[in-house]
């Protein structure tokens, strides 16, 4: 919401007082006689919003001026202590919880009208025989599609309570009725672990995209059936990883070490430290293991790259990691909201703080991530910048770095080729996967004899699909973009994004991993004696 400059000094006035209405809301114990005038502060802040309220000369949004000075208060504490506001709340939740209740549909809005890219596997679309390419234009009898559409009128149509029911009527080509399915609402899992699969006979692989509530069982249920499979190394890609729970990561890192070893220890503000060490529980302790992480690994990523690496287990690949190693814990507001706020520190079982400095605030701090980028270190192992008064070791001698990341024990240069900055962009803002939607909506039947395994494996795209999409850029983004120079590796991402929309269940990552450099070098380093 925009702020007329003249409301400025009320707002800075009511900053002064606000880290109060943060403690009352954290229910922190006040022991002061609750005086106005002597020492209780928290009233201060509720006096000032009636005042405002009920005596200044404008309408003023109490609300939200609120909301600006949380956020304000909680930009000075640190950059990963954060304000979650009522309305995105229950997103956030169910990001974190690992599933929400609706039909189970990914859709794309085509030509104004909501068009399934696929249903969500074993959801409750798929079970009623809704497929991708399917158009939704009623549920419940009401219209769905339009120049008017709204995507989030959209949604609280098509979501509602547990076992409720929505009948959708649907237009599918090819056939010349209106088609009806009565969907029940059930719970989506929002999957964190993208693939699991074996890269070879000996070689499984998993890829988790964030540590949810859910994240452990996914795991724990693709790690038994590689091993059932035959199993004996791993892959447990992180990449990309932002974090999530760290409980969850703690379990993760159970299923490699050995009872008794040291996971990570945490220290709060006055010193207290809490220490977590493994159980007798885990089932891959003597198996082979390789960690894949990046620049883009944070948080409960690092943790268990940490762990591993100060108990000599393992060893872990790729770009030195983000750099967090503190820890929020969600605290309800009372009106809806939320603050995530930092409660301590975490550290490596060799003592390691990984986190970056933050001191010159969060401008910086997030400049220096980038800074990062531009001094060559993803290109180049030696433009690591380390200091040698943070350096630990671990139990079999390994030196290893304190002080801003993850460095890992086997460097592997970003490729410039597959993670080519334009093909990244298109890819983030759905323009490859959008292409792919209207490629198949005229083409789908083509794919209908061809197996999952034969288009991963055999399938080959030839050049005039590139030249469909960079038309298809010139119609969307009036761009004259050409991939001259990444033919094959434009090809590769429309490859996998067809297996995505086509098959799911991981068929993105099975097509990528082909051409990935870390996967070859886990390859190499595998076949070591």
């Amino acid at each position: 919401m925009r702020f007329n400059k003249k409301y400025v000094p009320l707002i800075v006035g009511v900053a002064i007082a606000a880290g109060i209405f943060i403690g009352e809301k954290l229910n922190f114990t006040d022991t002061s006689d609750r005086l106005f005038s002597v020492n209780s502060k928290k009233d201060k802040l509720n006096r000032l919003i009636d005042y405002i309220d009920y005596e200044y000369v404008d309408d003023v949004n109490t609300d939200s001026i609120v909301d600006v000075t949380v956020n304000g208060i909680l930009d000075n504490l640190d950059p990963h202590s954060v304000y979650i506001p009522k309305e995105d709340m229950e997103r956030v939740a169910d990001n974190m919880k690992g599933d929400f209740v609706g039909i189970g549909i990914n859709f794309y809005t085509y030509k104004d009208t909501i068009t399934v890219i696929k249903t969500v596997e074993g959801g409750p679309s798929e079970k009623v025989g809704i497929k991708g390419g399917d158009r939704i234009l009623f549920a419940n009898q009401d219209t769905v599609y339009g120049k008017n559409l709204n995507n989030a009128e959209v949604i609280k149509k098509l979501k509602g309570p547990i076992h409720s029911k929505v009948t959708l009527g649907v237009y599918r080509k090819g056939e010349s009725q209106l088609l009806n399915f009565t969907v029940k609402r059930d719970h989506v899992p929002i999957k964190s672990v993208d693939a699991a699969y074996k890269l070879n006979e000996a070689l499984g692989y998993i890829k988790i995209n964030r540590f949810a509530e859910s994240t452990y069982n996914e795991f724990k249920k693709e790690l038994t059936t590689l091993q059932k499979q035959g199993m004996t190394e791993l892959v447990l890609d992180l990449r990309g990883n932002p974090g999530g729970f760290l409980g969850v990561a703690e379990r993760i890192v159970d299923e490699f070490l050995k009872d008794g070893k040291l996971i990570l220890f945490t220290k709060n503000k006055r010193g207290n430290i809490k220490k977590s060490f493994a159980t007798k529980r885990g089932d891959f302790e003597t198996g082979k293991l390789y960690v894949l992480i990046d620049e883009n690994s944070a948080s409960a990523s690092e943790v268990i790259a940490g762990a591993l690496q100060d108990n000599d287990k393992g060893t872990i690949v790729g770009r030195r990691s983000y750099g967090k190693g503190l820890v929020q814990r969600e605290m309800d507001l009372g009106d809806g909201s939320a603050v995530r706020l930092t409660v301590s520190r975490y550290y490596t079982p060799t003592g390691r703080s990984i986190q970056r400095a933050y001191k010159n605030g969060s401008k910086d701090y997030y400049d220096e991530y980038f800074e990062r980028i531009e001094s060559g270190e993803l290109i180049d192992e030696e433009k690591i910048q380390v200091a040698d008064s943070l350096k630990f070791k671990t139990p079999k001698g390994k030196v290893v770095y304190g002080g801003g990341g993850i460095i890992p024990d086997v460097f592997v240069p970003i490729d410039k080729g597959m993670q080519n900055e334009t093909i990244m962009f298109l890819e983030r803002r759905g323009f490859i996967s959008n292409f792919v939607f209207e490629y198949l909506d005229e083409n789908r039947h083509a794919y209908d004899s061809v197996s999952r395994d034969a288009f991963i494996n055999d399938f080959e795209l030839n050049d005039d699909i590139v030249v469909a999409f960079e038309s298809y850029l010139r119609e969307k983004t009036d761009s004259n973009i050409t991939f001259v120079a990444y033919n094959n590796e434009i090809k590769q991402y429309i490859k996998a994004t067809l297996a995505n929309q086509l098959y799911g269940n991981g068929a993105y990552y099975e097509v990528i991993n082909k051409f990935d450099v870390m996967i070859e070098e886990v390859l190499t380093l595998s076949k070591a004696p």
